[in-house]
């Protein structure tokens, strides 16, 4: 156990963390939240602007409505209570990248309240993560200090790009729990098709507060706020770089200060910022040129019938209907285009362990080599159910379908197993007198061995089934030889 861990374990003997998560993701839209600049990423610094985007005096926004529709599958999701009617409100501060000096989000009238996200944790336990607010809003710019020495640049692109800001409770009591709590909500955006969840891109960050207690009181401690976390390994280290500090901060009677700081990366540390802003520094007032917002009945129903899927409930359809383990089934539910193609398969074959096997070795080894995503994969699922059929019904040998039809079957995608085994003949040879003469021959080819092996040396099993195989190019029937074997011995 390295210093570092130490110091965390001895923390946690005597304090409880309290932990608070606020996540913003970007929405997958065609134009920004308020105007119809194009919401995309990677364009050229300042391109994707508009007098409405820079804050132009005179200008008005328009509400995107794609982006209350996202808010409402997502608060399904996590069935939250979906506000009917709801305003917008302005928020304003001042910042280089804000081109408005204030910033359109919901105070009063968030789209969502409560619901919560279920994690599970490595000791295989659950946890229903309570949620306080699902609310939209729209990004800032960017401003990057690391190009130039003497100045920052800033990039308008991302201001007024749609968000949803997701906010739990403060229930969470450890950076385990943290870690397992945002990689379940970035699984959540995407099976939504919603937000795509690069954190390295931007498109998902973290703001964590972080406070802790002694063990069994109920009074907080002072939080700290750590903002723009942009990767889930670096939640994670900051959290547990914090309650070291706070821990060591307490033990030495002093106080923990109410502020905003920021995570140092490669020194695993966290710097402070500024001190934290308290809401009414924030001069919330209602949006005077956005209408308010009612929802229907209608509008409800039929957002619900788009909803794809979600991974918690494939999770329980995947571990009780299918019997598979609980590993195999995160596994396939990392990405959602793997598991829906997971369950293509399924249309074509019963043998669930078997189908789940070649998704997680041979299928995402091959996508993984060749950095191809599942949609780029030609192979149709219901050949992947044809060859396991093949498998189950001992026409081929498992190996064979690995090392052979498999990659033939890469090569010529439109080609099913069947075709390509019997192409290349590889059917097994299940015939008693053809593979008795390949034995005998086996036999015959090699006499200092057959005669250990008549004597008792039973572990040679291995190389005349390794000779066979070779002799029958793999074809031989593995169940049927290893019988014919110890049967013909005798004979020799």
């Amino acid at each position: 156990m390295n210093v570092f861990k130490m110091e965390i374990h001895k923390a946690l003997e005597k304090y409880e963390p309290v932990i608070g998560i606020e996540i913003h993701a970007q929405l997958k839209t065609k134009s920004k939240a308020y105007c119809g600049d194009l919401n995309e990423y990677g364009h050229i610094p300042n391109s994707l602007t508009s007098a409405v985007s820079l804050g132009h005096p005179g200008t008005l926004p328009k509400f995107n409505a794609e982006v209350l529709n996202h808010a409402i599958k997502l608060g399904l999701a996590c069935k939250c209570d979906i506000t009917e009617e709801m305003h917008f409100d302005r928020k304003n501060y001042f910042y280089a990248d804000l081109p408005k000096g204030y910033q359109i989000t919901q105070d009063k009238t968030p789209v969502c309240r409560n619901g919560s996200i279920l994690i599970r944790l490595e000791n295989g336990t659950k946890k229903e993560v309570e949620l306080t607010r699902i609310h939209m809003e729209e990004d800032s710019g960017k401003s990057t200090h690391d190009l130039d020495p003497l100045n920052t640049l800033i990039d308008l692109n991302r201001a007024g790009v749609p968000l949803l800001e997701i906010v739990t409770e403060p229930v969470l009591k450890s950076s385990e729990e943290a870690y397992q709590y945002v990689t379940e909500v970035r699984k959540l955006l995407r099976y939504l098709d919603i937000c795509d969840g690069n954190m390295e891109e931007g498109s998902m960050r973290c703001d964590v507060n972080v406070s802790i207690m002694p063990k069994g009181s109920h009074q907080f401690g002072k939080r700290v706020e750590i903002k723009n976390l942009n990767s889930i390994r670096n939640v994670q280290r900051s959290i547990d770089f914090e309650i070291c500090r706070h821990a060591s901060l307490l033990e030495k009677m002093k106080n923990v200060e109410v502020e905003t700081r920021t995570f140092d990366a490669p020194s695993g540390k966290t710097i402070a910022m500024r001190k934290k802003e308290a809401a009414h520094d924030y001069r919330y007032f209602p949006e005077p040129d956005l209408n308010p917002i009612k929802i229907t009945s209608d509008q409800l129903s039929a957002i619900q019938k788009e909803m794809p899927p979600l991974p918690n409930d494939l999770y329980d359809k995947f571990t009780t209907k299918f019997n598979l383990s609980s590993y195999d089934t995160l596994v396939l539910l990392e990405q959602k285009e793997i598991a829906l193609y997971f369950l293509d398969i399924l249309n074509f074959t019963t043998n669930y362990k078997s189908a789940a096997n070649w998704v997680m070795v041979n299928i995402k080894s091959h996508l993984n080599q060749q950095a191809k995503s599942i949609d780029e994969l030609e192979i149709k699922p219901a050949y992947v159910g044809e060859l396991i059929k093949l498998i189950d019904e001992n026409k081929i040998s498992h190996s064979l379908a690995s090392q052979k039809v498999f990659p033939k079957m890469i090569e010529h995608p439109n080609e099913s197993p069947s075709s390509i085994a019997e192409k290349y003949n590889w059917i097994s040879q299940s015939n008693e007198d053809d593979l008795s003469t390949v034995i005998f021959q086996i036999f015959k080819d090699n006499p200092e061995e057959t005669k250990r092996f008549k004597e008792g040396e039973k572990k040679l099993t291995g190389f005349f089934m390794g000779q066979i195989m070779k002799a029958t190019k793999g074809t031989a029937d593995p169940k049927l030889t290893a019988k014919l074997i110890n049967q013909l011995i005798d004979n020799q």
